[in-house]
């Protein structure tokens, strides 16, 4: 194939050179079930790229959401690295985002290489992590298209977190840089009760941030 930039550094393919294509190459048949969950995969009109719509019902889903939500740049949760939270998920004690802050040290210290001081320690940056921004925590939910520039976008443009979960989609698009499908995605986020249920807890346990 021959590609070229699209945008800024997005590779997009211009050509496809089916002369030099080996001989005997077969269709490539994309997955109907995800391979972790047996959930359907999903392709969206227009789009390439095959999902699994199992959301975090599927383990693999659950563990990239946990990771997302602890990342620098999100919650900022120090010490809640790959491995351990593999461990969480994989051992059904962390389900949700929200259940990170449910942990004990008792139950931080049965996982493989968890000594107290470093369960301590996490215990310390989930508490810690609490008192956070609007941009980082909605950054930090993992929906789909919101970066940090749009999270930014969505803090400056709403005065809490009910006005932007009961936003129209209407309402959403008439920020500057989210367009029809994003605005699409964010709505869909919020219309999800599991989701709702998940940020409700997370208030419950804490997580607040100062009106800006």
């Amino acid at each position: 194939v021959i590609i070229s930039r699209a945008g800024d550094v997005i590779p997009k393919i211009v050509k496809i050179l089916k002369e030099r294509r080996p001989k005997g190459a077969s269709m490539v048949d994309a997955p109907r079930s995800c391979p972790i969950c047996n959930s359907d995969t999903i392709r969206a009109e227009g789009e390439a790229v095959v999902r699994c719509g199992g959301g975090l019902i599927c383990s693999a889903q659950l563990k990239e959401t946990i990771r997302h939500f602890a990342s620098r740049k999100a919650m900022d949760i120090d010490g809640l690295g790959i491995k351990l939270v593999h461990q969480l998920v994989s051992s059904g004690t962390v389900k949700s985002p929200a259940d990170l802050y449910d942990l004990s040290l008792d139950q931080l210290v049965k996982f493989e290489k968890m000594g107290e001081k470093s369960a301590a320690n996490i215990l310390d940056a989930l508490s810690e992590s609490k008192p956070t921004t609007f941009r980082r925590f909605l950054f930090a939910l993992g929906i789909r298209g919101v970066g940090e520039a749009t999270a930014s976008e969505l803090a400056k443009n709403f005065s809490s977190l009910r006005e932007l979960t009961e936003a129209s989609r209407e309402r959403l698009l008439a920020i500057q840089d989210i367009g029809p499908i994003v605005a699409t995605y964010i709505s869909a986020f919020f219309q999800e009760k599991f989701n709702l249920e998940v940020v409700r807890r997370l208030k419950e346990r804490g997580i607040q941030w100062p009106n800006e």
